[in-house]
């Protein structure tokens, strides 16, 4: 039985992911952080994520949860996930981030921590988007540049970061298997008189109510056009693959992955 800590377990995903774990067989929950003001210290996590009591209290107390885990769960904020991936690196602790919107210094150091760290860092942890990444590197290696690429992604209105993560790594997956640079072909929405370039990369985001994640990318071409959707319905599907993480990284060398490498996508 693996012995979860999720990290920020009373925020909207942190419940969801507590709830996911409770009805997966080899997992169970032991125990939820937050911070140190949070109204939610002292409470039950299973009660506060619907599930009933599970005699598991929120705390602050970062380091003795760690300690006291097989494996962590962490979607928060990139700094709140630096704190975790530190002390889950000293404390030789498995962890599955979900978080995004880290800045290229923080994706610096957390390679740095590799030899050291047995971690599973995704933008999107849905088993459906991490299909959709496999799919668009084949599509974009096949059509190739007589076909412009156009990425629309829309959220909730309270994300923080933009474009989101996963269309951020659909942008990079095209741009690798296009062989450019996305820094240098990468256009983020448009106004005005603005024709487009042979090779750019479209990337554009809505915020709006309550949407928990969609994804469009468009492959347009001279009298066709191919796309390829997906959209998140709940919380579920990200929680669902970061259980499915935990289960896989527990026995893994150490080294920074994905959920390409959870999936078996990788190529050799």
């Amino acid at each position: 039985m693996i012995q979860v800590l999720v990290i920020g377990a009373a925020g909207r995903m942190g419940r969801t992911i507590v709830s996911c774990i409770d009805d997966t067989r080899g997992v169970k929950i032991s125990g939820g952080t937050e911070n140190a003001d949070h109204p939610s210290i002292g409470s039950d996590v299973g009660e506060l994520a619907g599930i009933g009591k599970k005699k598991v209290l929120i705390t602050d107390k970062l380091d003795s949860a760690v300690q006291a885990c097989d494996a962590i769960i962490d979607f928060t904020t990139p700094e709140c996930s630096m704190e975790t991936l530190k002390l889950a690196a000293k404390r030789n602790k498995p962890v599955v981030v979900g978080t995004t919107g880290f800045s290229p210094e923080q994706k610096k150091k957390i390679r740095g921590w590799g030899n050291k760290l047995r971690c599973v860092m995704a933008p999107n942890m849905s088993i459906g988007v991490n299909v959709l990444f496999k799919m668009v590197r084949e599509m974009a290696e096949v059509l190739g540049d007589a076909y412009d690429v156009e990425i629309v992604e829309a959220h909730h209105k309270f994300k923080k970061d933009a474009p989101s993560g996963t269309a951020v790594r659909i942008s990079e997956i095209v741009a690798e298997a296009l062989h450019r640079k996305i820094d240098k072909v990468g256009v983020y929405g448009r106004k005005g008189m603005t024709e487009r370039g042979p090779k750019e990369i479209g990337v554009h985001t809505v915020r709006a109510g309550d949407i928990i994640g969609e994804h469009r990318v468009l492959f347009g071409g001279m009298g066709e056009n191919v796309e390829i959707f997906h959209r998140a319905q709940s919380r579920d599907t990200f929680a669902r693959g970061a259980v499915r993480a935990v289960q896989w990284i527990v026995n893994q060398p150490a080294g920074i992955y994905d959920m390409q490498d959870v999936l078996g996508f990788r190529k050799k």
